[in-house]
């Protein structure tokens, strides 16, 4: 059994990740207690995505101690402030109450002069510009449609089904990956809304690493994602707005094997 070529497979990463088919599964388990070199594989890639997640990390700035103490002085002193600025801010609250009652009814007077004879013309304004949005935005749509259906059919591409993985079944996405120019392109076919607060992120497993390729946005149709040189797998987790260095495996929602 050439051990090398299984492993190169992606079959370790899958089994790491959980995604890994029944028999797939059983035919490991079975091939790490025969072969070191499989066992090697697997304990490699735990431990890439274990570096991975500590890289991430962030101490606090040593820094942090001193300005919170120089805060704390500066409010006192703020406060001093505040309270013989109070005094005044109230005399001018009462003066500026007054002048605004006495200029109210001119102001009115001038307000309704003004709106009888510029409604009518914002009506029309307003329909005009809504108009011309939506045809805008049209033809947006119909031109991004049309060449990611060209792209879709382009034999250059290489299409990766990412279905969903076991507990979300329902949710599917795919990829378009040219080989030669690295271009990735990503068609969210059935994944929930995200939060306003999340946003989904394309992943690629690179020589058994995860390689973030790209947040997914509002597309029209294929969203292009960063480029990728070689992958062996690709997945898409919920992560928090803005993107992570490092995949969150409990909210991954969809993945597909290359090849």
């Amino acid at each position: 059994m050439d051990i090398k070529a299984y492993i190169e497979t992606g079959v370790i990463e899958s089994y790491v990740l959980g995604m890994a088919e029944a028999q797939e599964v059983a035919e490991l388990e079975r091939l790490r207690l025969q072969y070191p070199e499989i066992q090697e594989a697997i304990d490699s890639f735990e431990a890439a995505l274990e570096k991975q997640a500590m890289a991430a990390a962030t101490a606090p700035s040593p820094q942090v101690k001193a300005n919170l103490l120089a805060s704390l002085n500066f409010e006192k002193e703020e406060e001093k402030t505040k309270r013989v600025s109070m005094n005044l801010s109230r005399f001018v609250a009462a003066a500026s109450i007054i002048l605004l009652v006495a200029s109210a009814a001119l102001n009115v007077y001038y307000y309704n002069q003004f709106k009888s004879t510029s409604l009518a013309y914002q009506a029309l304004l307003v329909e005009k510009n809504s108009l011309f949005a939506e045809n805008q935005n049209s033809q947006t749509k119909a031109l991004d449609l049309y060449n990611s259906m060209q792209l879709m059919s382009d034999p250059s591409f290489t299409k990766i089904s990412m279905p969903g993985i076991p507990g979300k079944e329902g949710n599917l996405a795919t990829v378009f990956w040219n080989e030669k120019s690295k271009d990735v392109y990503l068609l969210a076919n059935k994944l929930p809304s995200a939060a306003p607060d999340k946003q989904y992120q394309l992943w690629a497993i690179v020589d058994g690493k995860p390689v973030d390729a790209g947040l997914i946005g509002a597309c029209a149709g294929l969203c292009k994602m960063k480029n990728i040189p070689k992958a062996s797998l690709f997945a898409i987790t919920l992560e928090k707005k803005g993107g992570s260095p490092t995949p969150t495996l409990d909210q991954m929602y969809v993945a597909g094997k290359v090849g």
